[in-house]
């Protein structure tokens, strides 16, 4: 007989399985695209359960568990749920990050539970168990302080697959963003100070993400919102929300904006914000399209002279929006155009879309290069005295080679018209009318004083 010193504790005895892994010797895959066999594990019925730490473990279950006095199990599948736009699936965005990084500690704290194993379940729902995986991933790297490939190859043990997000384009699909991206743009978030979720709002993130409420979200808080196209007057029109320019103007006086940037055709006079005392500049291209070399310069010197925060908005605010936004993150924090795509989306779901996507990749290596110009010259000023005019001295960047090989495209295609988007309905306005349609989720989780409580420091 074992001394009661020896004796297990009862969670300890691993629930039966097919299947059983931990963090082992299993290497990082990643691939852009992926073929039918990595879309699916190579036996889909076996059971699956991943242990995260002593009392934390995933699982991936074909037939609904029953919890008992050792094991607690819960799903989050049917709770937490990504809002598509066509055949998009994930990644879920900020606020349900933040839901279930607080369920999983108040259940780790909870008294009642000290003694049970906790089981995060999925069922056999591939786009399910790829955000369920992306949610447990995340809080290894918010909460566990897992690096980014720890986490990835604890998911990827035993043979075990997900499949990758992909745009909200309609029709198919050619890029796709990995949890790894995923997990990669979480951990330089926290990095940059973009995620902290001692500071993060839930209810201001929920309320203002929704098209009745404003239909925006902070991107890099502080420094960039992106937000659905004001029309000229507030109201109601074929099924979704529009809103004014008077609308917006107490929210972004109330958090320092000082910048709006339109890319759409006009729907609304600049004046309405100039006279309120913002900046406003005009930089259109067509909906769905990707922005000329001369617009993403011109776009980046705005932002690096600003005052305050940026508010931008193309018509939903997703695809041009997100994709500019991209050029400025990649270029002043060094992120890959995948995982910058991730985070954007992660922020506002839908964001960069269709042929903006290689588009990214494609800038990603002149982008860098511009910000290692750029802070380059700007350590090179006294105590950031003429700050606001260093952006000017990266028009010599044009001349910088990449690997040997000089930029090119020296001469610009004609500049965009807004007079094209006038008539006919574009990829926007499908967009922000599928947002629009959606219903308040009727079963939303408050946010109760104890699951407030469970908000540890990140590291």
């Amino acid at each position: 007989m074992k001394r009661k010193s020896e004796r297990r504790p009862s969670w300890a005895a691993a629930p039966p399985c097919s299947r059983r892994c931990s963090a082992s010797s299993h290497g990082v895959k990643k691939s852009r695209s992926s073929t039918s066999q990595e879309l699916h594990r190579l036996d889909q019925q076996d059971d699956l359960y991943l242990d995260i730490t002593d009392r934390l473990c995933f699982a991936i279950l074909y037939s609904r568990p029953k919890s008992s006095s050792n094991v607690h199990y819960f799903s989050i599948d049917n709770e937490l749920e990504y809002e598509n736009f066509y055949a998009d699936f994930g990644p879920l965005n900020l606020a349900m990050v933040y839901r279930y990084c607080c369920k999983i500690n108040k259940k780790l704290k909870s008294i009642t539970m000290m003694r049970k194993k906790i089981i995060h379940f999925t069922g056999s729902d591939q786009r399910k168990q790829a955000n369920a995986a992306f949610l447990i991933g995340c809080y290894m790297v918010i909460y566990l302080g897992r690096t980014p490939e720890e986490a990835y190859r604890i998911l990827m043990c035993g043979n075990t697959s997900y499949i990758p997000f992909r745009d909200a384009a309609y029709g198919s699909c050619n890029f796709y963003i990995t949890l790894l991206d995923c997990f990669h743009a979480v951990k330089k978030a926290m990095q940059y100070d973009f995620l902290n979720f001692n500071t993060f709002n839930l209810d201001e993130y929920e309320h203002y993400e929704k098209a009745e409420n404003g239909d925006l979200n902070w991107i890099i808080p502080d420094r960039f919102i992106a937000f659905c196209g004001p029309h000229s007057r507030t109201r109601l029109e074929s099924g979704y929300h529009q809103h004014s320019p008077e609308a917006y103007i107490p929210y972004f006086k109330n958090h320092n904006v000082t910048t709006i940037i339109r890319l759409n055709k006009r729907m609304y006079d600049a004046k309405r914000f100039t006279n309120a005392g913002f900046d406003h500049y005009d930089l259109f291209f067509a909906d769905g399209s990707t922005p000329t070399d001369a617009i993403v310069k011109e776009f980046l010197d705005i932002c690096e002279n600003a005052e305050g925060a940026i508010a931008v908005h193309c018509k939903a605010g997703l695809g041009r929006t997100g994709t500019l936004i991209a050029c400025y993150i990649m270029k002043h924090y060094r992120m890959t155009a995948a995982e910058t795509i991730a985070w954007v989306r992660i922020c506002r779901p839908g964001s960069v879309i269709g042929p903006q996507q290689q588009f990214l990749v494609m800038k990603q290596a002149s982008l860098w290069l511009e910000g290692d110009y750029f802070r380059q010259k700007l350590r090179g000023q006294e105590n950031g005295k003429h700050r606001a005019a260093v952006s000017k001295l990266l028009l010599a960047v044009d001349d910088i080679s990449i690997n040997g090989v000089e930029n090119q495209d020296k001469q610009e295609p004609e500049l965009y018209s807004d007079d094209d988007e006038i008539h006919g309905v574009t990829q926007g306005d499908r967009l922000r009318a599928l947002k629009s349609r959606r219903q308040s989720k009727t079963n939303a989780i408050p946010l109760t004083p104890s699951i407030s409580r469970t908000k540890t420091v990140l590291r």
